[in-house]
């Protein structure tokens, strides 16, 4: 089993205030709520229809080629490094079975995977701030579906820059393609795109 990373090493006091505050607000205001690298992102529109339908294909894809000891999850908890400052809640994360045992967030660092599928009210979300956040927290691969274009693009091999560690490489796809993700491929075929794109 393993858990988020512990408070051995310290997180700040602006994560805990913020930590506090999405607490607080989590139960009384709608959206989503997470915790980046420059603050705090709320989202507050329900996901729309071809975005749940594109989670949940591409979930059910994941699951016929990958071994029965992983999982690809949607859903909570979230991924959370304290110390880091970032709290994430990605719309799949391929990951052991064991790895989900346990109480609180999951380690991000167990992550095989994180895939994202583009919101339509904050693409930046996906584009600019979790492509940032993810190789930050050590999460090996990020996927990006975007139902706005019927493209996306897979990133790996984190290494370090001046501004922190990054994604080196990309590989673009288009829908219709077929995909590899981690060590798994998968078709996007028939994924919804978002109307009067």
């Amino acid at each position: 089993m393993t858990i988020a990373p512990d408070a051995a090493r310290s997180e700040s006091p602006q994560y805990r205030a913020m930590r506090e505050a999405l607490e607080s607000l989590e139960d009384t205001v709608p959206g989503k709520f997470e915790i980046t690298k420059t603050g705090m992102v709320h989202d507050m529109m329900a996901p729309s229809a071809p975005h749940e339908l594109t989670v949940a294909r591409v979930r059910r894809r994941f699951e016929k080629v990958m071994p029965e000891a992983l999982v690809a999850h949607s859903g909570a908890p979230d991924v959370e490094d304290r110390p880091e400052g970032i709290l994430r809640l990605p719309d799949i994360m391929l990951i052991a079975e064991a790895d989900m045992e346990g109480q609180g967030s999951f380690d991000p660092r167990t992550l095989l995977a994180a895939v994202e599928v583009v919101s339509r009210s904050n693409p930046d979300n996906d584009w600019v701030g979790k492509m940032r956040d993810y190789p930050l927290l050590g999460v090996p691969v990020y996927a990006v579906f975007d139902p706005r274009t019927g493209t996306g693009a897979v990133m790996s091999d984190i290494h370090e820059t001046p501004d922190g560690p990054r994604y080196a490489t990309r590989r673009d796809f288009l829908y219709g393609e077929d995909v590899t993700i981690a060590q798994w491929t998968i078709s996007t075929d028939g994924l919804p795109r978002y109307e009067d794109q």
